[in-house]
C-alpha cells in the first residue's frame, strides 16, 4: 500500500522554492561584493531588500503552520522527520521577524558595509558610527524578538542563527578554558620559536602568478571548477548553492601565503557545500548543519591540513614554479614560515595560536553590545583593553586594524564569531578520529594521498548535512560531542612536539 504525505510534500514544494530564490539572492550578493560597480549601491540594497522581504513572506505565510501540523502527523520516514525539524526551526525564526524589520535591516547593512569599504582604510570610526547605530539599533530588536520566540537570551536567540543549540553558558566554560591555557602557550610558542631560523621569502609576488597559485591548489584539493569558482573581494567569503559555488579571496603583491591560505580555507567551505547531498538539494535537512562545522570544514583545509608538513612539502613545487626558486621555499623553511606565530593585530592573517583570542575579544564585546550594557562609543576603548590584556598588543588610535577591520558588524552578523573557534576545535576533533581510524593518516598525506581526508569528511560530515543535531553528528562522526581537549593537544603537539 502506498502511504501519502500531502502536507509534507507542500511543505517539499515552498522549500524548494525558497532554495531557488535563495540562488539568486545569493548570486545577487556574491556580485555585489566581487562586481558591481560604486554607483550601483543603492539600487542593489532596494533589489535585495526587495528579495529578504518576498523570501520572508513566503516562509512566513500563515498555511505553513497548518501544513507543519499536519505533516507531523503524517507517516514519515526518519529523514522526513528530520526534514520536517528543521523546517519547523527556520519558520519559528522567521515568524518571530515582521516583514519590515527584515527589509530595513537589509537596508541599513548594505548601507553600512558599502560604507566600510571605503571607512576603514580611512581609519574613519566616527563616520562608521553613523550607519552602525541603526545596524546595532535593528540588530537588538531582532534579538528581543527571537528572545521571546525561543525563551534564550537576546545574544543566545542571535547565536542560534548560526550554531543551534550552542548557548553563553557552554562559551563562557569553553573560552574560559581557552583564556586559562592559551597565553601561556601562546609564550612557550614563540619563545621556542626565537630560537628557530626562518628565511622570509623576497617579493614582490605578482597578482597574475598569485591568481594561478590559487586555482592549482583549490584544484588538487578537489574543489569542482564545473560547480564554482574564484574571484577577488575586500573580504575574502564563501558563497553560492551547491551547484554553483562562488568563492573569493583578496591579493597583495608582497604576501602571497595570505591569500593562498585564505583561499585554501574558503575551499573548505565550498568543498562542504558541493557536497551537500543532492538528491535532497532544496530540501533545509540538505543544508549545512551549522556555521561552527562548517567552519570546522574551512579550518580542517587550511589549518589541519593546509600547514600539515606533509601537504607543505607538496606547496613547495608550486611556489618555485609560480615565483621562482628561492630558499625561502625549501619545505622544512616554508613549514616554519607556515606556523609561525605572531601576536598581530588582524584576525584573518592571525595564526592558528593566536587566533582563538581574537574571536574570545569579539564575543566578550559584541555579547553585552547586544544586550544593551555598553553602546558603540564603547568598543575602542574595550577593544584596546582586550588586545592589550589577551595578546600584549597596542591598538589605541588604530580602528583600521582594530574593529573596523571585519565585516561581520557592519552586516549584522552578531553571533556569529564564536563559531570560528568551535570550528577550530572541531577541525582538531576530526582529524583526532582520522588518526584513531587510520593510523597511517601523517603518512598518507606525506605521500599525496588527500582523498583519504576527503573522503572521510565527505562520509561523516558532508553526505550528512543537517540529518542530525550537532552533538548527535559530533558522536557519530568522533565518538564524542565537543571536547576542545582536542584542539589544545593539536596545538601543543604542532608547536611545541
Amino acid at each position: 500500500m502506498t502511504t501519502t504525505t500531502p502536507a509534507y510534500d507542500e511543505l517539499s514544494g515552498t522549500w524548494l522554492r525558497l532554495h531557488r530564490l535563495g540562488h539568486l539572492q545569493s548570486l545577487a550578493g556574491w556580485d555585489q561584493a566581487a562586481n558591481m560597480p560604486p554607483r550601483g549601491n543603492e539600487a542593489r540594497a532596494a533589489a535585495m531588500a526587495e528579495m529578504a522581504a518576498l523570501l520572508h513572506r513566503m516562509v512566513t505565510d500563515p498555511k505553513l503552520s497548518d501544513q507543519l501540523g499536519r505533516a507531523e502527523q503524517e507517516p514519515l520516514s526518519d529523514l522526513q522527520r528530520a526534514n520536517l525539524r528543521e523546517m519547523h526551526r527556520q519558520w519559528r525564526a522567521s515568524n518571530a521577524l515582521p516583514e519590515s524589520l527584515v527589509q530595513r535591516q537589509k537596508l541599513a547593512t548594505s548601507r553600512c558595509e558599502h560604507a566600510w569599504r571605503t571607512q576603514r582604510p580611512a581609519n574613519d570610526w566616527k563616520g562608521f558610527v553613523v550607519n552602525f547605530r541603526e545596524v546595532l539599533a535593528l540588530g537588538r530588536e531582532e534579538a528581543a524578538l527571537l528572545s521571546v520566540k525561543t525563551g534564550l537570551s537576546k545574544y543566545d536567540a542571535l547565536m542560534d542563527r548560526y550554531e543551534p543549540g550552542m548557548t553563553s553558558a557552554q562559551l563562557d566554560r569553553v573560552f574560559g578554558e581557552v583564556r586559562q591555557w592559551l597565553p601561556g602557550l601562546i609564550q612557550r610558542v614563540i619563545d621556542k620559536q626565537s630560537r628557530e631560523a626562518v628565511i622570509d621569502p623576497v617579493g614582490p609576488f605578482p597578482q597574475a602568478a598569485q591568481q594561478t597559485l590559487c586555482r592549482q591548489v583549490i584544484g588538487m584539493l578537489g574543489f569542482d571548477f564545473e560547480a564554482g569558482r574564484l574571484d577577488v573581494s575586500t573580504h575574502p567569503f564563501c558563497g553560492g548553492v551547491p551547484e554553483d559555488v562562488r568563492m573569493t579571496t583578496r591579493f597583495r603583491e608582497e604576501d602571497f601565503l595570505g591569500s593562498l591560505m585564505g583561499t585554501v580555507h574558503e575551499t573548505g567551505h565550498g568543498r562542504y557545500e558541493q557536497n551537500l547531498p543532492r538528491d535532497l538539494l532544496g530540501q533545509p535537512v540538505a543544508e549545512a548543519r551549522s556555521m561552527a562545522l562548517h567552519e570546522s570544514q574551512s579550518l580542517s583545509f587550511e589549518m589541519q591540513l593546509g600547514s600539515h608538513p606533509g601537504f607543505v612539502k607538496r606547496l613547495a613545487p608550486l611556489l618555485r614554479a609560480a615565483f621562482g626558486d628561492q630558499a625561502a621555499f625549501e619545505a622544512g623553511n616554508l613549514q616554519r614560515l607556515m606556523t609561525r606565530v605572531r601576536r598581530g593585530l588582524i584576525r584573518v592573517d592571525a595564526d592558528e595560536v593566536t587566533y582563538p583570542a581574537h574571536i574570545i575579544l569579539r564575543y566578550e564585546i559584541e555579547r553585552p553590545l547586544i544586550e544593551g550594557e555598553i553602546e558603540p562609543e564603547d568598543i575602542p576603548a574595550l577593544w584596546d583593553a582586550k588586545m592589550m590584556e589577551l595578546l600584549g598588543v597596542d591598538t589605541r588610535g588604530n580602528f583600521k586594524d582594530g574593529p573596523l577591520q571585519d565585516v561581520h558588524w557592519p552586516e549584522s552578523l552578531f553571533g556569529y564569531f564564536p563559531c570560528y573557534s568551535l570550528g577550530a576545535m572541531y577541525a582538531a576533533q576530526w582529524f583526532a578520529a582520522m588518526r584513531r581510524a587510520m593510523p597511517d593518516l601523517d603518512e598518507r598525506i606525506a605521500r599525496g594521498d588527500l582523498a583519504v581526508v576527503f573522503d572521510w569528511l565527505r562520509d561523516n560530515i558532508w553526505s550528512q548535512a543537517s540529518r542530525w543535531t550537532t552533538d548527535e553528528l559530533a558522536r557519530r562522526a568522533s565518538g564524542e560531542v565537543l571536547n576542545p581537549a582536542h584542539f589544545k593537544a593539536h596545538l601543543e603537539a604542532r608547536y611545541l612536539g
